[in-house]
């Protein structure tokens, strides 16, 4: 016998928390900041310069990432600094990646 999943309870929760981490990703400057703290910890500042917009952006989207549970951060001094949480993340780049080739193979054949 076949058992039905029902979108309620501890699924429902179990695919929100989902959903919040992927929503925190669901933006460029954000989707960069992950990619760059791939190749290590940086502060804000590091991070507002490679974005180009303002601390108060840069520090915004920061808070997105952090309240998804994706980076922690280490304030030192006057200076925060930011890392992932679980680098494993970037294993979800990798599956991004290769919907994006197969659509373009995809689109590439249909054109042929």
């Amino acid at each position: 016998m076949k058992v039905i999943r029902r979108l309620t309870g501890q699924t429902k929760a179990q695919m929100e928390a989902r959903a919040t981490v992927m929503k925190a990703l669901a933006h460029p400057s954000r989707l960069f900041i992950v990619d760059e703290l791939s190749r290590g910890e940086r502060c804000v500042f590091e991070l507002t310069e490679m974005i180009g917009a303002d601390v108060s952006t840069v520090s915004k989207h920061l808070a997105v990432l952090k309240a998804a549970g994706i980076l922690i951060d280490d304030k030192r001094g006057a200076q925060v600094f930011y890392r992932l949480r679980v680098p494993c993340i970037l294993n979800f780049f990798g599956c991004v990646e290769a919907v994006l080739e197969e659509v373009g193979r995809h689109n590439v054949s249909e054109a042929s």
